[in-house]
């Protein structure tokens, strides 16, 4: 037992100086605060040592990868009081949603076709194009949307790579990110744009070497959002083929009022840049009843009720929201909420104009 006793006793002891001595060394060994990896000396040297475990590095250009594709809303418009209403309230709700969760939205700009600097300057960033010279737009003040953009494209300092096309009838209704992806644009189809459907017609200008007619995708130019790049090559080529397809009488007569719709898409696949067709882009009431996801609502359509919530277009209602109603007058603040039954689409769309104009300085001024 005593026997026992001893030998326990000195297996103790040397453990103890067994740990003193190890905690001796690594006190007075130099610290080292590189990451693990390969040793730093020349694997010649005396050290000769390589870790087997080497660092892996964090790629270079991780933040850029993270980064946001910010994209640059830009908006065509004369100085009537028509587009200048219109336009102040698109601005006042693009302000509001533009630091939003998810939105890529990044700067804002009024491209002004009418060859001079109005009194909203200071209020919506402005560019001031030149209109096309007297009489090249047959009365068809649209053909000025591509001319301006072209000018917009040459002269101005655009600091995001992508562009958002809008029109001043557009009213954003959340944060929008960026729906472009690998060098496709993001589109909104359009129902009566068809290019199978005027494929005799749309050779003239796509000829068939360019490819097969669907090729053409069913577009206008807004809302678009596409690759700034892309875009200073499709717009010479959508101005052109505007003012071809104004000056040919079939085309112009087949086409009507959507004519520089069809000349932005035939452009687009003119010079290669395809798209993505995004229903949920915007909605158009009274047509599209619900808001849901969308991004935009589109006021174009006039919106005629009875007073029992029914839809009566093509007749004027009782109760009644058209943008028409307002093209030579700025509408007034509090503009009367529709009846019980009307969808949401117009409620919502009559309650953000009421909102816009309540809270634009010098409304109607």
């Amino acid at each position: 037992m005593g026997c026992g006793n001893f030998f326990f006793s000195l297996i103790i002891t040397f453990s103890v100086a067994l740990i003193t001595y190890n905690a001796i060394i690594s006190a007075n060994a130099p610290l080292r605060q590189d990451f693990p990896g390969p040793s730093k000396s020349n694997p010649s040297s005396s050290d000769g040592f390589m870790s087997v475990d080497p660092i892996i590095k964090m790629p270079l250009d991780r933040s850029r990868q993270s980064s946001k594709r910010l994209f640059h809303t830009a908006v065509t418009a004369t100085d009537s009081v028509y587009n200048t209403w219109q336009c102040r309230v698109m601005y006042y709700w693009f302000k509001k949603f533009k630091d939003g969760p998810n939105s890529e939205m990044g700067g804002f700009t009024r491209i002004l076709h009418s060859g001079k600097p109005d009194r909203f300057m200071d209020e919506i960033p402005t560019f001031v194009a030149q209109p096309l010279p007297a009489g090249m737009d047959q009365g068809y003040i649209v053909l000025n949307r591509p001319w301006a953009f072209v000018q917009w494209l040459q002269q101005a300092d655009i600091k995001e790579d992508y562009i958002l096309m809008a029109e001043p009838d557009h009213i954003i209704v959340k944060p929008i990110p960026n729906l472009s992806k690998d060098g496709l644009g993001a589109a909104f189809p359009f129902f009566y744009i068809e290019p199978k459907k005027y494929e005799s017609v749309l050779r003239k200008f796509f000829p068939e070497e360019k490819g097969p007619i669907t090729n053409i995708d069913p577009i206008g130019n807004s809302p678009v959002i596409v690759g700034k790049e892309s875009l200073k090559k499709i717009a010479p080529t959508w101005m052109n083929v505007s003012l071809a397809m104004k000056k040919d009488p079939e085309t112009d007569k087949k086409f009507g009022w959507v004519l520089e719709m069809y000349a932005y898409a035939v452009a687009s696949a003119f010079h290669g840049v395809g798209n993505i067709l995004y229903k949920d882009f915007m909605i158009q009431p009274p047509w599209d009843t619900a808001v849901g996801n969308k991004f935009i609502i589109h006021y174009t359509y006039g919106c005629d009720y009875n007073m029992k919530g029914e839809l009566t277009y093509g007749k004027i209602g009782e109760w009644r929201f058209d943008k028409r109603s307002y093209d030579r007058v700025w509408p007034p603040r509090n503009l009367p909420m529709p009846p019980p039954g009307v969808p949401e689409s117009v409620v919502t769309l009559v309650k953000m104009v009421n909102e816009a104009t309540a809270n634009i300085p010098n409304w109607g001024s």
